[in-house]
């Protein structure tokens, strides 16, 4: 059964002012909980995105046996993943990647959950996709709520971490094509498009890593607490931390690669300087001997043949022989 919580404001009906209706208007959305429940099996699925005061109020009404200190880290913007474990429910807090196409980069959204013995709360601080979709599932059809709410507020923790941590793999994905792309790019020629590339990718692998490193250890204790996570469960859980760390062997990977992509375009990027600068050099050095020869015969002063026109030959052939020369030099030691 699938159903959405009635507002805890109290409707407020038209009220008459000098013979004309007066219709107030809605309350504003801050004071309005906005929670959507699924439940099946005896299970309840408490949804809640992005948790306002309002809310936090209907869930102390109905939950006072949460600790302050959970309600409090639910609106704080800087927790860590952690796993709580109290007498009669867990807390726990993850964080999972996801891509902001309005700024262009990659930041963490923050999951709270309240894990009982007949419900699960999810209180995401902004929309993750996964999640949604599972939920509208759930709203949707009666085979997905059982298959998701049958087997107990452990099963249905899985599923939800589940899909929040495979969301990544596309991802990286992503990154890893993007890096592909930076390698190509790197030996067509110089471009400064290729240094931007590279600095976004390697700002999106360390957001990534800020976001998977901590959870790492958040997701171990999720495996090892024994509330909810008894029997064949230990197993499922234990593909999520497989997944984590192929995650993380993923980020070890792309940061590597990053890494000698940036070495190797500058590897590149000085060796083309070198080719420029050994041909304006080996131009420099060539033309250096010429240049000689006509500054010693530019001067006014008397010299052999001066006012010759067969001087003039002999001079113009020895700087021919000397260019000749040269080239032949450079060419056979590899310079030209």
């Amino acid at each position: 059964m699938a159903r959405s919580l009635i507002p805890t404001t109290r409707p407020t009906l038209p009220r008459r002012t000098r013979g004309r209706i007066v219709t107030p208007s809605p309350p504003p959305e801050e004071l309005t909980a906005r929670a959507e429940i699924v439940e099946s099996d005896g299970l309840r699925w408490i949804h809640i995105e992005k948790p306002t005061s309002a809310d936090r109020a209907w869930l102390e009404e109905r939950f006072p046996q949460f600790h302050a200190l959970d309600y409090e880290d639910i609106y704080s913007r800087n927790q860590r993943p952690k796993v709580d474990e109290y007498d009669d429910y867990l807390f726990i807090v993850l964080h999972f990647p996801q891509y902001d196409k309005t700024v262009g980069r990659l930041n963490a959204v923050e999951l709270d959950m309240f894990i009982g013995p007949d419900y699960v709360i999810t209180l995401p601080n902004d929309p993750i996709q996964p999640l949604s979709y599972l939920f509208d599932r759930c709203q949707r059809k009666d085979t997905a709520r059982h298959d998701l709410m049958g087997r107990g507020p452990g099963f249905l923790l899985y599923k939800l971490v589940d899909a929040c941590v495979d969301a990544s793999f596309p991802m990286l994905r992503k990154i890893g094509n993007k890096l592909e792309r930076v390698e190509e790019d790197i030996f067509d020629g110089p471009s400064t498009d290729t240094v931007r590339d590279i600095s976004n990718a390697k700002q999106e692998i360390i957001n990534f890593r800020k976001v998977v490193r901590p959870q790492r250890l958040a997701l171990k204790d999720l495996e090892r607490t024994k509330r909810y996570v008894t029997g064949e469960m230990d197993i499922y859980f234990d593909d999520i931390n497989d997944a984590s760390e192929r995650i993380w062997d993923m980020l070890e990977n792309f940061k590597e690669v990053a890494e000698a992509l940036e070495r190797t375009n500058e590897a590149v990027s000085s060796h083309r300087t070198n080719d420029v600068l050994l041909v304006l050099t080996s131009i420099s050095v060539i033309v250096l001997p010429l240049t000689l020869v006509a500054s010693i015969f530019g001067m006014n002063t008397g010299l052999p043949g001066e006012q010759s026109i067969t001087a003039f030959y002999v001079i113009v052939g020895v700087m021919v022989v000397l260019l000749v020369g040269m080239i032949r030099i450079f060419r056979r030691r590899g310079w030209l």
